[in-house]
């Protein structure tokens, strides 16, 4: 989501792809906390990982995954060196206590390609860099069922080939480890579905997976610019249009795809919005492999126009768009 920085708060299947391990289909939601602020951070304090209370609450809503967002500088604080040991094991808690709760993950560098604010692809952060922070992440989770490896948050700013290059050493590296985990590979342009054929395609298609088993990622919002900044969704049909032309891009180049962010207001508009793009995919389960809708948090604000995060009401509007009537179970058909 583009109004997110990193100083925020202060898978049926097409051609011979292989199904990720232990998965039916994604149907899940973003954790986020664990990305907040920068170095120095005090966790529970600057940022924090998602509550049990939380986890269990959105595994009880017929959902199944988690993409949990997550800060690279923070779990590799030097580049090239190992995992903070410190950090490593809140994550691997984290992930512990999602899987117990029968949800998969989604790990999710959150970081834009960058790391300290320093694109991914220049002399001060190499490919190579990049490439060794995923074989040390892939190296601690490799084939554990229900772990998935989201390459990176919306790279922006870049061409597609500035980007194509880190995202392919990326799924490179956590090959070369034996891991066979799903990796889910962005594009540019805030990974978002609208600019696929115009800034991400023609590079992006160039990325191959020895393991034959990644799909693409996708971003797509519904307000006015397609940030997810606004509570109105005057761009739903737009949205949705994206949605379904990269559903034909899928198709006809024997790729599959996932939507790792989408979310709107609990305005009508906004609500039967989202509740087209999930049927859109409920039709295309050839190639769309699952979502996870953005956000929720145990630190996010009430007021934050996409939040999901119960309140002392109950459940949001927006959940009933994701998860009902009907809508839950016929995203799985088929997986």
């Amino acid at each position: 989501m583009r109004a997110l920085t990193k100083s925020l708060f202060a898978i049926l299947l097409s051609g011979s792809v292989a199904a990720p391990a232990g998965a039916t289909c994604l149907r899940g939601i973003n954790l986020s906390g664990a990305e907040f602020n920068g170095r120095g951070a005090k966790v529970n304090t600057d940022y924090t990982y998602p509550s049990q209370k939380i986890i269990d609450y959105f595994a009880s809503k017929k959902l199944n995954t988690v993409r949990l967002p997550i800060l690279w500088e923070r779990l590799q604080p030097v580049l090239n060196q190992q995992l903070d040991p410190d950090e490593l094991g809140r994550l691997k808690t984290s992930v512990a206590q999602m899987r117990k709760a029968g949800l998969g993950v989604i790990i999710d560098p959150h970081n834009f390609a960058t790391y300290d604010d320093i694109q991914i692809g220049t002399p001060f952060v190499s490919y190579g860099d990049f490439a060794d922070f995923w074989r040390r992440v892939a190296n601690e989770f490799a084939n554990q069922d229900g772990i998935y490896f989201g390459v990176m948050n919306e790279p922006f700013h870049m061409p597609a080939t500035q980007w194509q290059p880190a995202a392919s050493a990326a799924v490179a590296a956590i090959r070369e480890t034996g891991a066979k985990n799903l990796i889910l590979v962005p594009g540019v342009e805030w990974t978002s579905a609208r600019e696929w054929e115009r800034a991400s395609a023609a590079e992006m298609i160039k990325v191959t997976d020895p393991a034959d088993n990644f799909a693409f990622e996708f971003h797509q919002y519904l307000d006015s610019d397609f940030s997810g900044t606004h509570d109105t969704c005057p761009r739903a049909d737009d949205a949705l249009a994206a949605i379904n032309k990269v559903t034909d891009w899928l198709r006809a180049n024997k790729r599959r795809g996932v939507l790792g962010e989408f979310g709107g207001s609990g305005k009508p508009e906004c609500l039967k919005g989202i509740a087209d793009m999930v049927q859109a995919m409920n039709t295309a389960k050839d190639v769309w492999i699952g979502w996870t809708y953005w956000v929720a948090g145990d630190w996010w604000p009430a007021t934050e126009i996409n939040n999901v995060t119960p309140t002392r009401e109950g459940d949001r509007p927006q959940l009933a768009s994701l998860i009902g009537p009907g809508l839950g179970d016929k995203s799985c058909a088929g997986f």
